[in-house]
């Protein structure tokens, strides 16, 4: 997922009424996700010929899929574990090698290449922070044909492609800032890493995640984030389902974001900042409720989107 958009927040003289923080939608701690098989989506004549051809081998940069300028920035990289996190989402724990300790920025994006296959590579947005040293971490979806191979493939003591990490997504982690994060499916996992950072450093900066999901069972982080706001009294993780029945038990909030409910957040709006991450409809609407609904100026909000 690489950014598309990326704008630099500047606080322009924009006052926006107080509204109290609400109570009602804070997001009840739910038990993860039953783990159940997914059916592959080719159903090959030999599983082990179709594990063969697909289970990633020693990379070799040398290799004509990789451009000779791409290659001397390339770095080789083992799986040092994998973790599922739902049914159709794993994290990948990508291994330094020795010698390697890269300057980076929390928000940023990994390109990742499947070894020796042309054109199987893909941006993922870190879902660690610039803290976690020694490691990359991405947390992949199954959707397109390379986060269907990762999470349906990849595992402990494969080597990956990585190049270094880009991107302006980043966390603007200042005092008297407010992080309005909005996020559809596994749009939020650049906003583990805001959250991770603010809440190591003990930061004043506040966060609030916005997070829509289908169902309870789609929810990525749903401990992690909790046991966070437990712990860093400035975060807040609010989640909103658009999809559960009407006799689901849920207490949360139920349908799409909407202006109203963002706008319940804003406290400040001048020393504001908003976050939009996620599939395209839902940073575009993100965008038309934060730019249009809140006449918020373009430089106070950052995106990043993917098809």
């Amino acid at each position: 997922m690489a950014p598309t958009t990326a704008m630099e927040m500047s606080n322009p003289p924009i006052r926006s009424k107080a509204v109290s923080r609400p109570t009602c939608h804070r997001s009840p701690k739910i038990p993860p996700a039953p783990s159940h098989p997914h059916p592959p989506l080719i159903a090959p004549p030999s599983r082990w010929l179709w594990k063969a051809h697909f289970t990633p081998r020693a990379i070799s940069l040398s290799s004509p899929h990789f451009p000779r300028a791409m290659a001397k920035e390339i770095t080789e990289m083992p799986v040092e574990l994998v973790t599922t996190e739902l049914p159709d989402t794993k994290t990948l724990r990508l291994k330094w090698p020795d010698g390697h300790n890269p300057e980076f920025k929390t928000g940023q994006f990994i390109t990742i290449f499947w070894p020796d296959t042309p054109g199987y590579k893909r941006a993922y947005s870190l879902s660690s922070c610039a803290l976690d040293r020694g490691h990359y971490e991405v947390t992949i979806k199954r959707e397109g044909k390379m986060g269907t191979r990762i999470v349906d493939w990849a595992k402990a003591g494969d080597t990956f492609g990585v190049l270094p990490p880009a991107g302006k997504f980043l966390p603007v982690l200042e005092p008297e800032k407010h992080l309005i994060c909005i996020a559809g499916g596994s749009g939020v996992t650049p906003f583990r890493g805001f959250v991770r950072e603010a809440t190591r450093r003990e930061l004043a900066t506040k966060i609030t995640v916005l997070y829509s999901v289908r169902t309870t069972n789609d929810i990525i982080f749903n401990h992690e984030f909790h046991d966070l706001a437990a712990e860093n009294p400035n975060f807040s993780f609010y989640v909103t389902c658009t999809r559960l029945v009407p006799e689901d038990p849920w207490t949360g909030h139920r349908g799409r974001i909407t202006a109203d409910w963002v706008r319940e957040q804003v406290h400040d709006l001048p020393n504001t900042v908003f976050y939009a991450c996620g599939p395209n409809p839902l940073v575009e609407f993100a965008e038309e409720i934060v730019l249009k609904g809140l006449g918020v100026p373009k430089e106070q909000m950052k995106t990043e989107k993917w098809g």
